[in-house]
């Protein structure tokens, strides 16, 4: 994994953007750990702020579309995603609707919401809107408090 992690590192703003699309699909990884180590070596924040975020989204559209295939036999088998997950969503979902998206940057059931609203036939352009607005507001406060500890600290 760290080969991998220096990998994503050395291509700059495509590493970050392909690490974030990995993270947004059910694949565990860390889209922050690589753009974090990429603003440590004097990347700008902004733009890795907004290539990780654009990969993000597309990751999340990806846990969208696979709910809109509807198979949940092949959500269980094929992607891992256990039926408690998205029995959790389901309920966290309920009467809310498609702007529900906002909380796909959360841990552990962010990809379930995704995927729940993706059965649920949501509209896909308040999912992605609310979903990137979600992920770009999660980047953005991780960056603003690094750069924020970066200065305090004096590095």
């Amino acid at each position: 994994m760290d080969a991998f992690l220096q990998f994503m590192i050395d291509w700059g703003y495509w590493g970050m953007f392909v690490s974030a699309f990995l993270a947004g699909t059910i694949l565990p990884f860390s889209s922050e750990a690589v753009l974090l180590a990429c603003i440590g070596l004097g990347l700008d924040p902004i733009w890795s702020t907004l290539a990780t975020t654009a990969g993000n989204a597309l990751g999340g559209l990806t846990c969208y579309w696979i709910g809109h295939l509807g198979k949940m036999e092949w959500i269980e088998k094929y992607f891992r995603v256990d039926k408690k997950q998205l029995d959790k969503a389901t309920r966290f979902i309920h009467g809310r609707g498609s702007w529900i998206a906002v909380f796909s940057f959360l841990p552990v059931i962010g990809d379930a919401i995704l995927i729940v609203l993706g059965l649920m036939k949501a509209n896909l352009y308040i999912v992605a809107l609310s979903m990137t607005f979600g992920k770009l507001a999660r980047y953005a406060l991780l960056v603003a408090a690094t750069i924020g500890a970066f200065k305090f600290f004096h590095f």
